[in-house]
C-alpha cells in the first residue's frame, strides 16, 4: 500500500472538514425548528436531561481514536453554540 503524500492528506481533511460543516448546518436548522416547537409548547430552552442524552448518545458511538473526554468536549460546545442559535432565532435573544 502506498503511502499518501500530505497534500493528499490535507486534500482529504479539507473535504472530511467541508462535510462536518454541513452537517453542524443541518444540525442547527434542526435546532431552529426544535426551539419553535419548544416555544409553543412554552417549554425552556434549556433541558439538561436531554443534553445528558445526547452525551450518552454520542459517547456510545465512538469509537476512537478521540477519547470520550474529547467528543463531550466537542458537543458540549456544539450544544452551547446550539442553545445561542435557540435563543437568536426563536426567542430573539441577543447575547453572545
Amino acid at each position: 500500500m502506498k503511502k499518501k503524500t500530505m497534500e493528499q492528506l490535507r486534500r482529504e481533511i479539507d473535504k472530511l472538514d467541508h462535510q462536518v460543516i454541513d452537517l453542524l448546518n443541518q444540525r442547527a436548522l434542526l435546532v431552529i425548528e426544535m426551539g419553535k416547537c419548544k416555544l409553543k409548547k412554552g417549554w425552556k430552552l434549556f433541558d439538561p436531561k436531554r443534553e445528558k442524552k445526547v452525551l450518552s448518545n454520542v459517547i456510545s458511538e465512538n469509537t476512537g481514536p478521540l477519547s470520550s473526554d474529547a467528543i463531550i468536549r466537542i458537543y458540549e460546545r456544539i450544544i452551547d453554540e446550539s442553545r445561542r442559535l435557540e435563543r437568536i432565532e426563536v426567542y430573539n435573544k441577543k447575547r453572545s
